[in-house]
């Protein structure tokens, strides 16, 4: 499944987890064999459950796709998605997959694209809980004046995310 085709799929069975390696630290991923269900920034609460399995298999895909989107080679993942959320984050998480590579967008712009304009702190509140940041590109959602916001992998992921995604310079600001 397309990130840009949606809808998320409902998430069931067993899950599995792998650490991926990228330009900021290790990710925590999780899902199954049917989608990826959350991607943890480094030091976000990366916390592994007993029960759930270590596993790269189901990842091999993901991992691909990471790969070549931190190597400016991916401009759209195309994989399946079992974020968890209210129907409400779940309707933010879907405009920001149509948010274009290279592109960014505000909080205000897509509260009105849900045509609740006065849904922008809600609009923040579900883009901050973002299970699977990245895939799901939060972001490219700044402030309305064009300022950098919050972001749960902190402000240099994102100044290092936005640059990636609008130029051919891949080191991480400091």
């Amino acid at each position: 499944m397309s990130t840009k085709s949606g809808p998320f799929i409902s998430f069931e069975g067993d899950t599995c987890y792998h650490w991926y390696q990228s330009p900021f630290g290790e990710l925590l991923i999780t899902g199954n064999n049917h989608a990826l269900s959350t991607l943890t920034f480094p030091g976000k609460n990366a916390i592994v459950a007993d029960q759930w399995i270590r596993d790269a298999t189901p990842f091999k895909d993901v991992c691909r796709q990471l790969d070549c989107y931190f190597a400016g080679q991916l401009t759209e993942f195309e994989l399946a998605l079992a974020p968890r959320g209210t129907e409400f984050q779940q309707s933010v998480w879907a405009e920001l997959i149509d948010i274009p590579y290279g592109e960014t967008t505000s909080y205000g712009a897509i509260a009105k694209k849900l045509n609740n304009p006065k849904a922008v702190r809600a609009v923040g509140g579900a883009n901050g809980r973002n299970p699977i940041p990245v895939i799901i590109p939060c972001h490219r959602v700044i402030g309305s004046d064009g300022s950098l916001t919050g972001f749960g992998g902190g402000l240099p992921v994102k100044t290092f995310l936005l640059n990636l995604e609008n130029s051919d310079q891949f080191t991480l600001p400091l």
